[in-house]
């Protein structure tokens, strides 16, 4: 396999060619919209987001701040046929850091966490929003490195406490707060592509759900292909007020399975698919996947940032993939989030210009500078690739990080 070394300011990059193509045996999972770890990365991130836009309004920079520790812990309910209601709330543990003033004027951090929390689960599970314990574990501490001498103030110690926006280092350079590494592959075969697109079918807006009412959103996903037949467990929950019978719970299950064979005509033609549907039940005694709230939230389930889908919305273990939670992360500096996106966004481009398996691998050294990474791995499948070319596109995207970030804050970019 042919391999080019070379170094670009302070980054040394490796392009291997003519690497082998993934076979296709593939391993993958996704979780839905509902469930709890997705809930949290999704939660996590939607509070950075307004954070970000808030402190950008008001005094024209995003702060520091991170709220990718967010943790949900499940509440507790009862279910019956037609019927169900919450008997515990879900606890929310909003841990983390955010700057609370800029200048000596105060940024009402609390409101901001409280009032997106409250609108998340009043869109995402309606029937959670009036019964949410939120706790509030968010400080200014300043990171380590703030060594005091003599009658000095550490400029690290300004950095969640700034006298005004010119406090902040990556206004004159931005630099990586971590050693930590990014990932991208691209292309998704057919079957991870099935695999995403019957999740959200079945866990977002659609035509099913739209017209089934009884459809959680609590979905989750584990398939196995190897190019020819597709194996399939998948968790689909129901909403007991919409179900009025254990037979009424069995017909819906036949029709999730009827819905999933469909689908899988459409996408993976001529292979053979086999599903197994809400594996833990044993109808004869009414143990079901039947929930009041669409989710195993309601009723001890905890979510985390960083447990559920990657950057890409999958989780591939026999692909390339990092353990980031990228979801909460500071969207200026914060390598776990901005080097996720980078890298698939490279893979995807020198797929597109190879027309072949593209993986990158970004590798950042702490306080280096954040569009200098210490260590770049680009592997492409095409023997005739050409260096320069892909030398270009990896200076581009490394150039893309202020617009990268001005993307994550505007909602520009989906994670997981």
């Amino acid at each position: 396999m042919p391999r080019t070394s070379t170094t670009i300011d302070n980054s040394h990059i490796v392009i291997d060619t003519g690497m082998a193509q993934p076979d296709a045996t593939t391993i993958v999972e996704r979780k839905g919209l509902g469930h709890p770890d997705t809930l949290a990365d999704h939660l996590a991130e939607r509070l950075s987001r307004a954070y970000s836009r808030y402190t950008v309004q008001h005094f024209g920079a995003v702060l520091h701040h991170n709220f990718d520790k967010l943790a949900l812990l499940g509440g507790a309910s009862e279910v019956r046929y037609g019927a169900g209601r919450m008997t515990s709330p879900v606890r929310v543990l909003v841990n983390g850091r955010a700057a609370p003033l800029c200048g000596g004027e105060p940024i009402p951090v609390e409101d901001i966490v409280e009032a997106e929390v409250r609108a998340f689960f009043a869109e995402r599970l309606p029937e959670v929003s009036a019964h949410l314990d939120i706790v509030f574990n968010i400080t200014s501490n300043s990171s380590p490195g703030a060594v005091l001498t003599g009658d000095g103030v550490p400029d690290r110690t300004r950095w969640f406490n700034p006298r005004s926006v010119e406090d902040l280092r990556e206004r004159r350079v931005r630099l990586s707060n971590d050693t930590s590494l990014g990932t991208g592959w691209a292309p998704e075969n057919p079957f991870e592509s099935f695999v995403r697109e019957l999740v959200d079918h079945f866990s977002g807006k659609s035509e099913f759900t739209l017209a089934h009412a009884w459809c959680g959103s609590d979905v989750k996903l584990m398939g196995y292909w190897d190019g020819a037949q597709a194996d399939i467990v998948l968790c689909v929950p129901q909403k007991s007020r919409h179900v009025a019978s254990r037979a009424e719970y069995v017909r819906n299950a036949e029709t999730v399975l009827a819905e999933c064979h469909r689908l899988a005509g459409l996408r993976l033609p001529g292979a053979e698919a086999r599903f197994r549907l809400n594996a833990r039940d044993v109808p004869e005694k009414d143990e079901l996947y039947l929930t009041y709230t669409g989710s195993s939230i309601e009723s001890g389930d905890e979510g985390i940032v960083g447990r559920g889908n990657r950057v890409n919305g999958l989780i591939t273990p026999l692909r390339p993939m990092n353990l980031e939670g990228a979801n909460g992360k500071n969207p200026v500096y914060h390598v776990g989030k901005l080097y996720n996106v980078a890298a698939q966004r490279l893979a995807n481009r020198l797929h597109e210009a190879t027309e072949g398996h593209a993986e990158v691998h970004l590798v950042s050294t702490t306080g280096q500078r954040l569009d200098q990474p210490w260590r770049i791995l680009v592997r492409l499948s095409s023997p005739h690739a050409e260096v320069d070319k892909v030398q270009a596109l990896v200076t581009e995207a490394l150039g893309e990080f202020p617009a990268l970030t001005d993307e994550l804050v505007s909602d520009g970019i989906v994670l997981s």
